[in-house]
């Protein structure tokens, strides 16, 4: 194989490592791996429903779906947007913020035969090499 292709195929490989972990995490927590993704993506964010499915790639029928089961377990809530009383904001609970706690804790121990293989400066790079690959 030439270079190109070996990066491929270990790109394909680390992101088989990283969506076992976090479809066994989603797992414990009784969570699809979808539905994980949209409390990582709530994390730091209050999106509009629209601008949630387009995170997501996903229909906003679906999203809609996604949410009410969400909402249900009391991880999100809806809000009106002050600026547009026609769009719904959608953020995380408090218990929602106790859950990410423990996911990120679990996640974090889950990665470390990953990353705990390199040094400081390799985690540094890597880290630098994902985030120029990714356009971040």
């Amino acid at each position: 194989m030439d270079t190109v292709e070996d990066l491929r195929d270990s790109l394909v490989q680390v992101s088989f490592a990283v969506i076992a972990v976090l479809s066994r995490v989603a797992a414990e927590h009784d969570l699809s791996l979808t539905q994980l993704r949209v409390l990582g993506i709530l994390r730091d964010r209050e999106p509009t429903m629209a601008e949630l499915a387009t995170y997501l790639g996903l229909e906003r029928s679906t999203v809609s779906g996604l949410i009410d089961r969400a909402v249900q377990r009391g991880l999100v809530r809806r809000t009106t947007d002050a600026a547009d009383g026609r769009s719904v904001r959608v953020s995380l609970t408090t218990e929602a913020r106790r859950l990410e706690k423990r996911v990120i804790g679990q996640i974090g121990d889950l990665m470390a035969p990953l990353t705990d293989r390199l040094n400081s400066a390799e985690q540094q790079r890597l880290s630098g090499l994902i985030m120029k690959a990714l356009d971040r």
